[in-house]
């Protein structure tokens, strides 16, 4: 019977703007005495990548415009946090008291636009944002293990999303290389043969949220997971987290 594997890179340290991600995932699997083989996942939390890519902004900066205001107001937030939130969005769906979810520019429908103060330090003075381009960002870290070690794995990026209808987060997958993140069983047949019609299975995002549970959500400094015994055909060149992503006319749920 498979049998999947997920273990933690420990003692990575604080990640400053210019880090190369490879090269902590690199140096940490000598630490903690691993090896990275062909077909492995690394799944990375969405803030070490953002604090080397300098995904940080100073509060300080910041004028809010009339709009951010408006809704600063709604919301309570702070008008540069909300103006932030604007920037990096393409439409605001809701907002309310301590609530406030975007379509983020890249297509999540996410609270906040994914812009985060926590465990990063100056925060209260200033945020992070997600980075500019996830899906990029693991192609490159998956390049760059593939030069150095000469393997080939498959890069998740995670965050912690907010779901309808359901209490709690979950981490779900961002950006993504080297793994198919969707995969479709329709027309497959059940065990009584009858054709799925409509199953679709989010590889990726079950992958980043069993990472997730390892890596947690408070002070753990757990950022990097490598998960070993995915299946073969969850492995693809071509892809990519946008591939999650459902069509604005199939929502039901706005």
């Amino acid at each position: 019977m498979p049998k999947l594997t997920l273990t933690t890179l420990d003692d990575i340290g604080e990640i400053v703007p210019g880090h190369s991600i490879a090269e902590i995932i690199i140096n940490a699997l000598s630490a903690n005495g691993l090896a990275l083989c062909d077909g492995h996942v690394v799944v990375i939390c969405q803030k070490i990548v953002s604090k080397a890519e300098n995904r940080y902004v100073e509060l300080a900066t910041i004028n809010p415009t009339d709009r951010a205001c408006e809704l600063a107001v709604l919301c309570e937030k702070d008008p540069r946090l909300v103006e932030l939130v604007l920037g990096e969005s393409s439409e605001v769906l809701r907002c309310v008291k301590d609530v406030l979810i975007v379509r983020h520019r890249l297509g999540f429908i996410v609270a906040n636009a994914g812009i985060d103060q926590s465990n990063i330090p100056g925060a209260g003075k200033r945020v992070l944002l997600l980075p500019q381009d996830p899906d990029g960002s693991a192609a490159q870290i998956r390049n760059a293990l593939a030069q150095r070690l000469g393997v080939r794995v498959g890069v998740i990026i995670s965050d912690s999303f907010g779901r309808p209808w359901r209490l709690g987060v979950c981490g779900a997958a961002i950006g993504c290389a080297g793994i198919n993140p969707l995969i479709d069983l329709r027309g497959k047949p059940d065990r009584f043969g009858r054709a799925l019609r409509v199953t679709q299975v989010a590889i990726a995002d079950e992958i980043a949220g069993a990472a997730t549970l390892l890596m947690g959500e408070a002070d753990e400094g757990r950022p990097i997971v490598l998960v070993s015994g995915v299946a073969a055909e969850y492995l693809s060149d071509a892809g990519s987290a946008t591939q999650l992503l459902r069509p604005a006319k199939q929502d039901l749920f706005q």
